[in-house]
């Protein structure tokens, strides 16, 4: 953390953030947190990341590639990546100085607000963005129900 407290922006005055999730699949949700994060940052990376209680169907490579696939082409400030490990351990070994996260209501802020204070006492601070209404009730396991065929 800068003196001033804010993240450190290394040599060249740019804040890179990192926005890590499982993004299985990756959501319009997801997109709009990514999109208002380059709004904000100079760079952004799309962390995908692997979480032990969460079991996706494909692999962290192929959820990194969907989610390149849906990135718009003139985004080039964002980048894709996978990572197995701490978000914050991949943060301090990619110059990253600090965290996206988006909510959507009060027990995603909960649950987000107990891995803040993990990652700000490793060193890197997390910034949350609100989903926007219309966004707000989708997830992925929403999306990932509303995409399988009904029992019949």
């Amino acid at each position: 953390m800068g003196v001033d407290g804010l993240p450190p922006a290394g040599n060249s005055g740019r804040v890179r953030a990192v926005y890590p999730g499982s993004f299985d699949p990756f959501t319009p949700g997801h997109l709009d947190v990514v999109g208002r994060a380059r709004a904000l940052f100079d760079e952004v990376v799309v962390l995908v990341a692997v979480n032990g209680s969460k079991h996706p169907g494909v692999d962290e490579e192929q959820r990194a590639a969907a989610v390149r696939a849906g990135l718009p082409a003139g985004w080039t400030s964002v980048t894709v990546a996978a990572w197995r490990g701490l978000t914050a351990e991949y943060c301090l070994r990619h110059g990253a100085g600090v965290i996206v996260r988006g909510v959507r209501n009060t027990t995603d802020l909960q649950t987000e607000c107990r891995l803040a204070a993990m990652n700000q006492s490793l060193g890197v601070p997390t910034v949350f963005l609100p989903a926007q209404p219309e966004l707000a009730a989708m997830s992925s396991t929403v999306v990932r129900t509303l995409g399988k065929p009904l029992p019949r």
